[in-house]
């Protein structure tokens, strides 16, 4: 590769220019090569694109079925939680304030993101009557 070629690929492929066939002089010698570069750049980075949404798609879910885990393996855990959702809906609050939040978290000894999505969970499996 030469350095015209090396710093296209350095390039956001937005901005890698593609010569048509017939520019310069009629003839496609130095065209063609430039425009199959710049397609393979283009599929290159699509390529790559999705390679990165599939793995973010995966890590995630990953990440959170061993919360759920913890419900699924141990029934008690959701018993406990609704109970606990019950006496917050007794005193008016309901399970989706901060604070009913902030008390599963610390009940269970997760962070507010993972309490939310286990609270969540629980209720439409365990206690849907929990508002």
């Amino acid at each position: 590769m030469n350095r015209r070629g090396f710093a296209l690929a350095l390039l956001p492929i937005s901005l890698v220019p593609t010569i048509p066939p017939n520019a310069a002089c009629g003839s496609d010698v130095l065209g063609a090569p430039l425009l199959r570069f710049g397609q393979a750049l283009r599929l290159g980075g699509a390529w790559a694109l999705g390679v990165g949404l599939l793995l973010a798609q995966q890590l995630p879910a990953e990440a959170g079925s061993a919360l759920l885990d913890r419900v699924k393996q141990n029934p008690k855990v959701a018993v406990e939680i609704c109970a606990e959702l019950r006496s917050l809906n007794a005193q008016g609050i309901t399970s989706t304030t901060p604070q009913a939040v902030k008390r599963i978290a610390a009940m269970q000894g997760l962070n507010v993101t993972d309490a939310e999505i286990l609270t969540t969970y629980v209720i439409g499996l365990h206690c849907p009557d929990v508002r």
